[in-house]
């Protein structure tokens, strides 16, 4: 039997995050590789077909793609199953409309209506800082972007203030107690809050300390939590 990567998804197998009927057939649409993992992504066909409601079927998502009228962080995209992720940028240019992908409070995703001037930046999460060929600092960020000769004062798990324009880092922000955060993981995705402490445990994951507008405190992974200010 052939090997390699599996290209169908099946309805009861789809993240619930993408609030599919299971009722609606059996099949779901399967993101292809990309800029975010496969359960964290969202296809860009149930954006037009099931958020914005632009097209009936897939044949209509296709034709709108193929007209070139999605950009996805700048870039036309007309893969139907192209995958999308947090804080993402959909601009929609016959309607003049921008998007920035977000999680609500119980972990969905949601498209977030913005301006233009707010659609030419993004806020990204640093995954990991590494020395290249011939010493050259770079860094990855949460969307597979790698970046070289970043600030040194930027460390693994804090943000950047990304220009889509430019395509170069306009400013930081450092994972610090006070910090704003979002969860992006666990039972309380989507909650956002500043971080109180930050706990280290021997043999497994840290532990961070969040408290939410209405003062209740909970606790995370590190790997849940995306910094998006620089809080009070």
């Amino acid at each position: 039997m052939a090997k390699g990567i599996k290209k169908h998804l099946k309805r009861l197998k789809a993240p619930k995050k993408w609030m599919l009927n299971k009722m609606g057939g059996i099949w779901a649409p399967c993101p292809k590789s990309g800029p975010h993992k496969k359960f964290d992504s969202f296809p860009l066909i149930l954006i037009l077909r099931n958020k914005l409601r632009y097209a009936l079927n897939t044949k209509e998502v296709t034709q709108i793609l193929m007209d070139k009228n999605i950009k996805v962080d700048g870039k036309i995209r007309i893969e139907k199953n192209f995958p999308t992720g947090i804080m993402d940028t959909i601009t929609i240019e016959k309607t003049k409309e921008n998007f920035r992908i977000l999680y609500n409070t119980i972990g969905q995703f949601i498209l977030h209506r913005i301006n233009k001037e707010e659609s030419l930046f993004k806020v990204c999460k640093v995954v990991k800082l590494a020395k290249g060929s011939k010493g050259i600092p770079f860094l990855i960020t949460h969307d597979g972007r790698t970046l070289r000769f970043p600030d040194p004062m930027v460390k693994t798990n804090d943000s950047i203030l990304f220009d889509i324009k430019e395509n170069k880092i306009i400013d930081f922000i450092k994972f610090d107690n006070g910090a704003l955060c979002m969860v992006t993981g666990g039972s309380n995705i989507g909650k956002i809050g500043l971080i109180l402490s930050r706990e280290k445990h021997i043999g497994r994951e840290e532990t961070i300390k969040i408290r939410d507008e209405n003062n209740i405190e909970f606790s995370t992974k590190l790997t849940n939590v995306f910094v998006i200010g620089k809080g009070k």
